[in-house]
């Protein structure tokens, strides 16, 4: 089993930037690859950003592709995922999402975090 909390969402401007961290307890944190989703109102959950479990292999969406960065601390057992240029499509409910395997899929999670709101104004 392993726990896991959002936090550093809020409300920011277009343009601006946000850090997401995602905080785990429980079972050794690096034997987990970890994804960042998001779900804005009347859509379906997507697939952001995910690491490896040395945060050796990133992946990105293709709409948040040179925009975010996803990045690990196995000291801290959390992951971050850095936001710049955001813009208001960005507007979600963000969560964190880890399994041993690799993913981009969420179906392919076992562990979720219960989100964090990121508000982007235009």
């Amino acid at each position: 089993q392993v726990q896991l909390v959002e936090s550093g969402g809020g409300l920011v401007q277009a343009g601006g930037s946000l850090t997401l961290s995602c905080a785990a307890s429980g079972r050794t944190f690096s034997a987990y690859a970890v994804g960042w989703f998001r779900q804005a109102p009347g859509k379906e959950r997507e697939f952001v950003a995910a690491i490896s479990r040395r945060g050796g292999t990133t992946d990105y969406a293709d709409s948040v592709k040179g925009r975010f960065t996803i990045s690990r601390d196995s000291a801290k057992n959390t992951v971050y995922l850095q936001m710049n240029s955001l813009k208001a499509e960005d507007t979600a409910v963000y969560y964190c999402a880890a399994d041993v395997l690799y993913s981009r899929y969420a179906d392919e999670y076992d562990y979720w975090g219960q989100g964090t709101q990121v508000t982007v104004s235009s």
